[in-house]
């Protein structure tokens, strides 16, 4: 697989990453030898940027890429490790805050690399932007574990525009990460021009629409039960149907290409810029060969076009997070106080 440069500083990752979050958590149960399986093919595909977190499964995501290094020593240094820190949770799993000051970043850097089982963290970003700590701090100490070889490129999460602009003066920010896809734009207004600006290498997670873009779930009844998806307002009983429109018309024009709307939907997020590596999750070794073969389809300016007519006739329906997690996206902080 080709690779894309994200930022300044030399950071070089796959072209389509992969994000391992469901192999913990959200998405229904997961299997240790099946998440190994995917891992192994991940390798053989060069589909080597890998995204994880210290919240995923409360460390179980963690553990599990550390217990497959482990398993497999030689594979570490094929990967760009990505991590994060900063959304706390209680011990029976409830969220209970985000946390950017300056002691906790070192003892969760320090935490996640020990169930890591790694000696460095490729790219660690701030998971969401605390509102109560000026980012100017956060990135301080963020910027201190690269002069202690824990970390080598730093990276935020759903920050504001201004917060990057803030956070990239105290040290180069490599790469940004957001919500990004054909029923998730947002990003297109200001922070994608910001990351251009500054070269920022940017991130999409939830690539495929959680999911909803491979064309694989047609009704509720396809997700399993105390999967989070259920809760998600675009998953709701009033928007599925709603929004499943769009993928009948993706899935039409996928049809064209002789592939499938999931990797058409990759596609078109690879065409948007050339710094942009998306971090499509799955734990299906098919839905892996699929996504990483979206590299290889070239859409001309009459597709490009094409899809941008059907976004612009179709308003998807709902929001991305229920009400109190979208209070932390694009989330700005506080300026940094006056020093003598």
């Amino acid at each position: 697989m080709q690779q894309r440069k994200l930022g300044t500083e030399g950071l070089n990752v796959s072209t389509i990453g992969l994000g391992c979050m469901g192999m913990s958590e959200f998405y229904g149960g997961s299997e240790r030898t099946q998440s190994f399986s995917v891992l192994s093919k991940a390798i053989d595909l060069g589909v080597t940027f890998w995204d994880t977190a210290d919240m995923y499964g409360q460390g179980d995501n963690e553990r599990l890429l550390g217990a497959f290094f482990k398993a497999n020593p030689q594979t570490r240094a094929k990967v760009q490790l990505a991590t994060k820190f900063g959304v706390v949770r209680a011990d029976d799993g409830e969220f209970v805050g985000v946390n950017g000051r300056p002691d906790y970043i070192q003892a969760s850097c320090d935490a996640s690399l020990k169930r890591l089982g790694v000696d460095h963290i490729d790219l660690y970003y701030q998971h969401r932007v605390d509102p109560t700590v000026p980012i100017e701090e956060t990135v301080g100490a963020m910027a201190e574990l690269v002069q202690q070889g824990k970390v080598r490129y730093l990276g935020l999460s759903e920050a504001s525009a201004s917060t990057i602009r803030r956070a990239h003066a105290v040290h180069s920010i490599s790469a940004v990460q957001s919500e990004y896809s054909l029923w998730s734009q947002d990003v297109e207004a200001e922070i994608l021009p910001l990351c251009t600006e500054l070269n920022i290498g940017f991130v999409p997670y939830s690539p495929l629409g959680r999911g909803f873009l491979t064309g694989a779930i047609k009704q509720r009844s396809d997700l399993a039960a105390g999967d989070w998806r259920l809760a998600n307002p675009r998953f709701s009983e009033q928007n599925f149907a709603l929004n499943l429109q769009l993928v009948t018309q993706l899935e039409s024009l996928a049809a064209q290409h002789h592939c499938t709307s999931a990797q058409l939907a990759l596609a078109w997020l690879l065409a948007q810029h050339p710094h942009i590596a998306p971090i499509p999750g799955t734990r299906s070794v098919v839905r892996l060969e699929q996504n990483a073969t979206a590299e290889s389809i070239v859409l001309s300016q009459a597709d490009l076009d094409a899809i941008k007519g059907i976004l612009n006739r179709f308003n998807v329906q709902g929001t991305r997070y229920p009400e109190q997690a979208s209070a932390l996206l694009f989330g700005d902080t506080p300026a940094q106080a006056a020093t003598a």
